[in-house]
């Protein structure tokens, strides 16, 4: 059963659940409402009649009694009971709560583990608390290597935040030739902002001084957006009903924003992406796979810790796939440093031992699996990915 027929079965006992709580509400409001309406008549002819107060307690005693509550409801409770003790159960087999058996023991770097720790907190302008579990961790180094990487990045988004570009502009503008040889526009993109900005602000004639001092050099290859920009001064005391309303979009500062983190990331040498992010979102997703296949294993706690290679594959999203892989067709393996893959003579490949296996360790010539040639295992290359 995969992950998606276990919600889908969640769902259903849930729906059960629901089902039967919502029948339950519905039956005990229809008794209580019976129960209130004889209360009511009750009171009615003990304020309006002559009668004995005793006789008409006697008759409501009676009413109710035929009423019978208790058994009006035991039904539907009952049900509801049996759903709800149920529920939990169908939870803990599709969601099991002890992820702690698909632990392994496996040595970690401390000062790598430390240093991603620190670094996704002062991605986020943590600082205080970034300094807090440096000091606790006593890893000095971290320190010195991380916080003053991303702490004038934080400064320039919490400006962009605030709409002041200028540390931003001053940024890009140092590191120019760099962002060029990325391929970004990143310095256009914020002199577009900051155009705008002024010329919201109804200042045509310094907007145009702007435009003549800061859009020249890239008139070479950003011309149609700079002709863009020129057509807005005709709409400088309208701009939010102009045709070009749509530069007036908070969106643009976000795209801006998001660009100088990726460029900033980029020219430190550091991931978009924190690397705490990435590893937590990846562990769950791989998580049910190693729950499940822990099951199996149940009573070989000691054969899955001295694993090397697990012997079934944990499927991850595309966005978690940094590196070229090979699955050797014949084997169905993926390749290692022992066992690498393999190109033969006619441009097929598969992993070394599959190759050893077919030639009896490169003592005889074997048939390529997917084409007619005859192949010679001496003749064969390794690829390096």
């Amino acid at each position: 059963m995969d992950l998606k027929m276990e919600l889908n079965s969640l769902k259903d006992a849930f729906d059960r659940v629901a089902k039967k709580q919502k029948l339950s509400c519905s039956k005990t409001q229809e008794v209580v409402d019976q129960i209130v309406q004889e209360i009511k008549k009750a009171i009615e002819m003990v304020q309006s009649t002559t009668l004995d107060y005793k006789s008409v307690l006697a008759e409501l005693k009676k009413k109710l009694h035929e009423i019978a509550p208790l058994s009006q409801l035991e039904g539907t409770q009952k049900e509801l009971n049996i759903a709800l003790s149920k529920y939990p159960k169908a939870l803990e087999k599709a969601l099991n709560p002890d992820i702690s058996k698909a632990y392994r023991n496996i040595e970690f770097d401390s000062h790598i583990v430390n240093q991603i720790i620190a670094s996704y907190l002062y991605r986020q302008g943590l600082f205080d608390v970034g300094d807090c579990f440096i000091n606790e961790v006593g890893d000095a180094e971290v320190a010195a290597a991380t916080r003053s990487l991303f702490q004038e990045m934080y400064q320039i988004l919490e400006a962009i935040k605030s709409r002041n570009l200028e540390p931003a502009l001053k940024w890009a503008a140092t590191n120019s030739d760099k962002l060029k040889d990325n391929g970004s526009d990143l310095l256009l993109r914020l002199h577009q902002l900051q155009f705008v900005k002024i010329l919201q602000k109804g200042r045509r004639d310094e907007a145009i001084k702007y435009a003549r001092t800061n859009f020249a050099s890239f008139a070479g290859n950003h011309m149609p957006e700079i002709q863009r920009l020129m057509g807005c001064l005709l709409y400088s005391d309208r701009l939010n009903d102009s045709p070009y309303a749509h530069l007036l979009s908070p969106t643009n500062w976000d795209v801006v924003a998001e660009e100088l983190t990726r460029q900033f990331c980029s020219l430190l040498g550091q991931s978009y992406e924190s690397p705490l992010s990435v590893t937590i979102a990846a562990g769950v997703q791989g998580l049910p796979p190693l729950l499940k296949f822990m099951t199996v294993m149940a009573g070989k706690k000691q054969e899955w810790q001295s694993m090397k290679q697990l012997p079934v594959p944990v499927e991850l999203d595309k966005e978690f796939q940094f590196h070229s892989i090979f699955v050797c067709p014949v084997s169905k393996e993926q390749s290692t440093d022992e066992n690498p893959p393999m190109m033969m003579p006619c441009g097929h490949v598969l992993c070394k031992q599959s190759i050893n296996k077919m030639s009896k360790n490169g003592s005889k010539t074997f048939k390529c699996p997917y084409c007619p040639s005859n192949i010679d295992a001496t003749q064969c290359r390794q690829l390096n990915f």
